[in-house]
């Protein structure tokens, strides 16, 4: 099944003219797609001037999170600051898109393939909102067409696969960050470089794979499907890309090992990460949720500063 087939008519709410061009700083935007208006978080640099092509990071959120919370936890608003790029950070829709999202009550997922969530999920077009958001974030703000990257984290790293599959002919590499790749059953138009990262702590996650359980060992909110080994994402991604199967590892620091996978088609290559009692948080970044649901943080390793160095090495 060829995943150009979800993608849907979209409509871009409001022209753009001048009143809606984005300027440096936090910008919110709001798109309709399909029934359901969808909104987004743009974050430009003061060193934007609308001249200059820059290359845009798309950051996907986890179940239950905003993009504003995704922001905080990883830094990428501050990245783009220091480097010169753009970030946007999409919301996912709650079980009721009709109602504002909320962790516990109505919270925000995306339909990354699993059906893990709300039942009306599968009529969720993501990937639509995505493509939508790309095209508008091009034509606002003059952005590098041949330099759009997604990452994500938790849900939204699953999200984040999902978009390499669907999206590749727009999007130059992707960075999944402890999740799960839950399609495997297409084939993207081109060879796309991946940089996973997850942390060996990681019980949401688990590298064995399995029904995810919070770091005490409960029932994880809204997770009752099984995961796949996270070796499994990964050798997925190997067969789609034709990569070596045998990895070069080697210890970057204490406690990260990282495992590079080379000779891809068109000269793409696959990064892992695996960080030594890293629960399942983002790497460098700031946990919300507290240690007995999602286990520790680390300072070993900073994903954000990693995914960023591997997305500059990748154009489309």
């Amino acid at each position: 099944m060829h995943m150009k087939t979800f993608l849907a008519v979209v409509l871009v709410a409001g022209s753009l003219c001048a009143a809606d061009k984005p300027v440096p700083g936090i910008n919110s935007r709001t798109i309709i797609v399909g029934e359901h208006e969808r909104h987004y978080i743009l974050y430009l640099p003061k060193s934007y001037d609308g001249d200059k092509p820059l290359p845009v990071v798309i950051m996907i959120h986890g179940g239950g999170g905003t993009s504003k919370g995704a922001l905080f936890e990883t830094g990428w608003d501050r990245k783009a600051e220091a480097e010169g790029f753009i970030v946007a950070a999409p919301d996912g829709l709650g079980k009721d898109p009709s109602k504002p999202g909320n962790f516990r009550t109505n919270p925000p997922t995306w339909n990354d393939g699993s059906g893990r969530f709300a039942k009306n999920q599968s009529g969720i077009d993501d990937i639509g909102f995505i493509a939508a958001m790309i095209d508008e974030i091009i034509a606002a703000c003059r952005a590098d067409a041949k330099r759009v990257y997604a990452t994500g984290f938790s849900n939204g790293a699953s999200m984040t696969f999902r978009t390499g599959l669907a999206l590749s002919s727009r999007v130059a590499a992707i960075a999944p960050v402890a999740g799960a790749l839950w399609i495997t059953n297409a084939v993207p138009d081109r060879p796309l470089p991946l940089c996973y990262i997850t942390g060996t702590a990681d019980t949401l996650n688990p590298l064995a794979g399995g029904i995810p359980k919070t770091f005490t060992g409960g029932v994880a909110l809204g997770e009752g499907v099984p995961k796949p080994p996270v070796q499994a994402n990964i050798d997925t991604w190997i067969s789609l890309i034709g990569c070596a199967k045998e990895p070069v590892s080697t210890t970057i620091s204490n406690g990260v090992t990282k495992r590079t996978y080379a000779g891809g088609l068109n000269g793409t290559a696959i990064e892992s990460y695996f960080i030594e009692g890293c629960g399942h948080t983002w790497p460098g970044g700031k946990s919300i949720l507290p240690v007995s649901t999602v286990g520790p943080t680390t300072d070993k390793l900073n994903a954000t500063d990693v995914i960023w160095e591997f997305f500059k090495r990748s154009t489309r």
